[in-house]
């Protein structure tokens, strides 16, 4: 008999992630699951397999069918993912070196504008489609493993219809309504039965909501991961419930919700495929999928990241710091619900972590640093009031692009002495956890003294400099200090020492943000729900040390815009796109808002980078450094709102009908 069979209570539940709680039922299948680590088991169809029911003939063999079904979610941490490169968030230059260096141009071709219908670049259809039939294939065939426990069986079924839906759910993302694969067509089909049409948005997200409620009703689905080595990364109940309230957020958004530049997108029998009119109930369906998902996560004891300074060793800068740092790159800490194991951020080349880095060990050159942040997301973040820097009252007579001299009581930002812009100056902490630049202090693993200032690493990024130009070099004078964890330092050999990390898909600041969100465009600041609002977009604040959107805009800036509607969207949108900054959350944010050919228009800029110190007055170089360097004009269409479907692909099935503008 199996264990799962004897087992009537579980028993050290110390083996869990700060003692998270949880249903008995949850902890029972917990204990009784016996999975291989995730590089086993998240894997493929087991070798020499010959036919469909050998690969389900053992629970074994059955075991890595399931991590066949994880093994397609996409590799979020490499360059091939369209929402980091191909964004207007992050810049590089394609060369010889970023080849060498294992990074791949064809997100470099999204961003400027190269995408088309024949090669479709970055697309994920045939990939998602391909694994929408091997988890139909692991649901149709399960039942029929001879030694798989009941209850291991329904949590199986219940993993792989969220992982169904996830994939169904980065279709819709991409390219709007999509086909629907309910099951798999048999074999014995007719070739007409194959070739089958798009349906309706609204359809679309329905079947995705249905697909992801029959996971969580079934009540299999653990709250918590205890056996952390083997089983970290597999779908938990918190899991399920976030993706529900982030396909709801995206169903209620202007992109899919009454989008009248989409009403002449129509199926060959004139079917619509998008509803030209707005329906406000979708926000509150998302409203209440978002209190359920956050009451799941509390419940698990998911909570927003603390640095805890147990020995107090550290300024509360530094521990900000520390806390805004770790909140991505720590892996598996407090506050991340869903980590794609199947994408690391690692110390290898072909890597953000790598490819972020500065010279972290002093008189040494490295051949990287080439990922860069266009200014105009430096001038995203807010002040240190926490409001944006054109509604700070305080900076109405400043001129953020003149030179300023970092004063000793700033070194704990900025070196005492170093000339910068004004621009760099009184920001609010996510700015400098999140972004290097000229003279930044960057605190880490070879420097952790914060008690004598004059110790802590500071980027020198002028030319001959440790971190400027030298090699592939930075291109916009900022890098993305978010990718790389605390711990990092070059090495002998020229490669990045850290702890790697799986890549976060779901943080629970994203989750309080989409709840208030849908609060606000259900209700307004004004509803009955607005002080819950207002709760967790400050939480989010309070624990980047800033203080609640109704203190710092009455205090600090030009109009309390809290008060409408509108502007409190516009508060909310500005907070995800700082929150979420380089996570790839920004990309697809901006579409659903549909504020994209707006934010575009902003051209990708940076500083002179290749001004060197050795001659004339630090001034001088300092002026000269920081003159504005146009890199790229990116573009935004209506047709770009969605990715074009192959033209093979219309070419083999004549019943899809292809993307506007394409």
């Amino acid at each position: 008999m199996d264990k799962i069979d004897k087992m009537d209570k579980i028993v050290n539940p110390k083996s869990s992630i700060v003692n998270r709680k949880s249903k008995i039922v949850n902890l029972l299948i917990a204990a009784m699951i016996g999975f291989n680590s995730c590089g086993d088991w998240l894997d493929v169809v087991p070798d020499n397999v010959a036919t469909l029911d050998m690969a389900f003939n053992s629970r074994t063999q059955a075991r890595h069918y399931l991590g066949t079904c994880y093994s397609f979610m996409p590799k979020d941490a490499l360059s091939t993912n369209p929402a980091l490169l191909g964004s207007d968030e992050l810049y590089a230059e394609y060369n010889q070196s970023f080849r060498l260096l294992g990074f791949s141009e064809v997100a470099l071709d999204l961003a400027r504008g190269m995408l088309n219908s024949t090669t479709s670049i970055l697309g994920r259809w045939n990939s998602m489609y391909e694994a929408l039939r091997v988890c139909n294939t692991f649901l149709e065939n399960v039942s029929t493993v001879p030694d798989l426990p009941p209850l291991e069986r329904v949590q199986w079924i219940a993993e792989a219809k969220v992982l169904k839906a996830y994939y169904h759910f980065l279709l819709v993302q991409m390219y709007g309504p999509i086909p629907l694969i309910r099951e798999n067509t048999p074999v014995s089909a007719n070739v007409s039965a194959v070739k089958i049409a798009r349906e309706p948005v609204d359809v679309c997200f329905d079947y995705i909501v249905k697909l992801l409620d029959e996971a969580c009703d079934s009540e299999v689905l653990p709250n918590i991961i205890f056996d952390e080595a083997r089983d970290l990364g597999r779908i938990t109940q918190p899991i399920a419930k976030s993706l529900k309230a982030k396909v709801l957020v995206m169903a209620a958004s202007p992109l899919f919700n009454g989008n009248n530049d989409q009403t002449t997108l129509l199926n060959n029998d004139n079917t619509p495929l998008f509803n030209a009119t707005e329906d406000p109930a979708k926000w509150q369906r998302a409203v209440t999928a978002c209190r359920e998902a956050i009451q799941v996560c509390h419940d698990a004891d998911i909570m927003l990241y603390k640095y805890l300074d147990m020995n107090n060793r550290y300024t509360d800068t530094i521990v900000t710091d520390l806390t805004l740092r770790n909140a991505f790159n720590l892996q598996w800490n407090s506050e991340i619900i869903w980590a794609n194991t199947q994408s690391m951020v690692s110390q290898g080349q072909g890597n953000f972590s790598f490819a972020s880095a500065p010279n972290l060990v002093p008189g040494r050159s490295q051949l990287t640093k080439f990922i860069s942040v266009p200014s105009k997301i430096a001038t995203l973040f807010y002040t240190n009031h926490g409001v944006p820097l054109d509604e700070d009252r305080t900076m109405v007579n400043r001129k953020i692009y003149d030179l300023r001299t970092a004063q000793p009581d700033e070194q704990r930002y900025i070196r005492a002495g170093r000339i910068s812009l004004d621009l760099h100056f009184d920001r609010e902490p996510r700015f400098y956890a999140w972004l290097g630049f000229d003279g930044a202090v960057w605190f880490g693993a070879d420097r952790q003294n914060d008690q004598n200032p004059s110790t802590l690493r500071w980027l020198g990024m002028k030319m001959d400099e440790p971190d400027g130009t030298s090699g592939i070099g930075n291109w916009t004078g900022y890098f993305a200090k978010k990718f790389v964890p605390l711990n990092a330092q070059w090495t002998v050999t020229n490669t990045l020492s850290c702890t790697s990390y799986p890549w976060p898909i779901m943080r629970l600041s994203d989750l309080y943000l989409l709840l208030a969100e849908a609060i606000n465009e259900a209700e307004g600041p004004d509803g009955p729900n607005s002080a819950e609002m207002f709760d967790y977009i400050n939480r989010v604040r309070a624990r980047a040390g800033l203080k609640g959107v109704k203190e710092s805009w009455d205090a600090y800036a030009i109009s309390p815009k809290y008060k409408t509607p509108d502007g409190m969207q516009q508060i909310i949108r500005q907070e995800r796109m700082i929150e979420l900054s380089f996570e790839g959350q920004r990309f697809w944010d901006i579409r659903r808002w549909k504020t994209a050919p707006d934010l575009y228009r902003t051209p990708v800029e940076g500083w002179f980078m290749n001004v060197s110190n050795i001659d004339g007055t630090e001034s001088e170089t300092s002026r000269i450094f920081y003159t504005p360097q146009f890199l790229l004009q990116q573009t935004f269409g209506i047709r770009d709102y969605f990715w074009p479907i192959k033209s093979s692909d219309i070419d083999v099935n004549p019943n899809l009908v292809q993307n506007i503008g394409w």
